[in-house]
């Protein structure tokens, strides 16, 4: 689902204390017509002008920060969680939010490398190569959560969210919750992106053409029409790229985060949406 860039290896090395790359591939679970390992994203080149300019020790900084507050946020929010969806999983699926003391972890990934690390650390209790929008052989109402982890913002490159959420609507059980976590467009960082995007340098700037903030406004309006009930939340409102002492100012800001006018300029933001407890739930009013 998403390119398998540095920062996502740098992140899962400073939790499990190994590469990725030195991890034995265990079997993995590839469903006919599964995806290539190229299907879910766009080549991403490490030699660009952002990553060139910044360190490994401002990055996971902002990791840091970042995961913290995901466990902030998300946990008073979706306390139970028996079982659990990663798609797009990554080399690190969500495990910080959902351990495997209390949760069962599946994980979903275009890439065959990806799945199989996962399975090799541990991070997930079974996993298959697979693409979002297309995961038909997992059964309706199976899952309490359905996460999305920095992913829709690859996808939309290409295809449309709705599919997407659909498929997250189809796969939660009554009361469960998608929880998607992606960068706005709104924030000035975010719209840059977009801009440049626009341009055509995103392969020279950011390493990557795939890579598109999302409208908070559509992703309320999506999930909405997916028949889902939507929160939105900022995550953070500092940037990976800044000095961790700037990043450590402006996450003071990260407080105003739960608060809806501001939660539409996050830099990160979190929308959780929950399927209704109930046939007929009331429609929320779209923001």
């Amino acid at each position: 689902m998403r390119h398998r860039d540095e920062h996502a290896q740098a992140q899962l090395t400073s939790l499990i204390g190994t590469s990725p790359d030195q991890l034995v591939k265990p079997r993995i679970h590839r469903q006919q017509g599964a995806a290539s390992p190229s299907a879910g994203s766009e080549p991403y080149t490490a030699d660009n002008f952002l990553d060139r300019r910044t360190t490994t020790s401002t990055l996971e900084f902002f990791y840091r920060h970042q995961l913290a507050r995901e466990r902030e946020l998300v946990l008073p929010r979706v306390p139970v969680a028996t079982d659990v969806l990663s798609i797009g999983c990554g080399w690190h699926p969500g495990r910080h939010l959902f351990p495997a003391a209390t949760s069962r972890l599946v994980a979903v990934d275009a890439n065959p490398d990806i799945i199989a690390g996962v399975l090799q650390t541990g991070v997930a209790d079974e996993a298959h190569v697979g693409l979002a929008g297309h995961l038909d052989f997992l059964p309706r109402s199976s899952f309490d959560v359905v996460l999305y982890r920095l992913v829709l913002h690859h996808i939309v490159y290409k295809d449309a969210l709705a599919p997407c959420l659909l498929e997250a609507a189809r796969l939660l059980r009554p009361g469960g919750a998608l929880v998607a976590i992606e960068p706005g467009a709104w924030h000035p960082v975010g719209a840059g992106l977009a801009f440049a995007n626009r341009l055509g340098l995103g392969q020279k700037i950011h390493g990557t053409i795939d890579d598109v903030p999302l409208s908070p406004r559509a992703l309320l309006r999506e999930s909405t029409c997916a028949g889902l009930l939507p929160e939105l939340y900022a995550l953070t409102y500092s940037w990976r790229r800044l000095p961790p002492r700037v990043q450590a100012s402006l996450g003071a800001l990260d407080t105003l985060g739960a608060r809806r006018w501001a939660a539409f300029l996050g830099h990160t933001l979190l929308l959780i949406a929950r399927a209704p407890q109930h046939a007929k739930a009331r429609t929320l009013r779209l923001y």
